[in-house]
């Protein structure tokens, strides 16, 4: 499998989140690389690469983060209804 360039990775991780409106997280574990590589590409690298691109990102990870808060709560939920069923 051949390295990408940072360049070349960053377009891909943008499209990436943009066709499965996929968080930061979970796009970092998909292509083996963390958090802050992810987030440094799509937030700081892309806007020089492909500021349209970067935007459409930007609308998805803003929305994300506003969303959070309710993912975490239905983790909490789903936790102890397991916990309650066992």
């Amino acid at each position: 499998m051949r390295k990408f360039t940072i360049e070349e990775r960053a377009t891909r991780l943008a499209h990436y989140i943009i066709e499965t409106k996929d968080t930061v997280r979970s796009t970092a574990k998909k292509f083996g690389v963390s958090k802050s590589t992810v987030h440094k590409d799509v937030s700081d690298r892309l806007l020089k690469i492909n500021p349209i691109l970067a935007k459409e990102v930007r609308e998805i990870l803003d929305e994300n983060k506003a969303e959070r808060h309710i993912r975490g709560g239905m983790a909490t939920k789903l936790k102890y209804l397991r916990e309650k069923q066992l």
